[in-house]
């Protein structure tokens, strides 16, 4: 017997309630916006906006939304950046974490950032004890600096 492999789903009608039932542990809440929150941006942003669920076998177990092409106010005295594209928002449930989940996801986002011909990951996250910061420094993200929302802005070379 083969261990189901972690995939990324498109969010359906029949998928929806569970993606908005998802929760992460409660200390991470204040880190990371509610799934509903996400798929309402999603759907006023369906331009820039990849929302997916991480599913495994029949369970979901997490939920990530890329973004793909923005113009970052961070960049604003660099000139000609280009836009970015990167991760919006992850959230693994709080009784699935630590089993490779979050990993998997950011690695298809940064598959599909690459895909559309990206070169760059980028990520924010709100600073704090507990929060994210720690695991994308070890997925290799360098932080860059501070946006205007005050949050970690960090960046991944996806040529190497």
């Amino acid at each position: 017997m083969t261990a189901a492999r972690p995939r990324l789903e498109k969010v359906t009608p029949d998928t929806v309630l569970a993606a908005c039932r998802l929760e992460v542990a409660p200390e991470q809440r204040v880190f990371v916006a509610p799934v509903a929150q996400s798929l309402a941006e999603a759907y006023v942003h369906p331009d820039i906006a990849w929302p997916r669920l991480i599913c495994d076998g029949e369970r979901v177990v997490g939920f990530v939304m890329a973004f793909f092409d923005v113009p970052f106010t961070f960049d604003a005295d660099v000139p000609d950046a280009p836009p970015r594209s990167g991760l919006w928002r992850l959230a693994v449930a709080a009784g699935e974490q630590g089993r490779g989940y979050g990993r998997f996801a950011v690695g298809a986002v940064n598959e599909e950032i690459r895909r559309r011909g990206g070169t760059v990951s980028t990520v924010t996250w709100k600073p704090g004890e507990g929060g994210p910061e720690e695991f994308y420094l070890r997925l290799g993200y360098r932080k860059r600096g501070i946006t205007e929302d005050d949050e970690c802005l960090g960046d991944l070379d996806l040529t190497g």
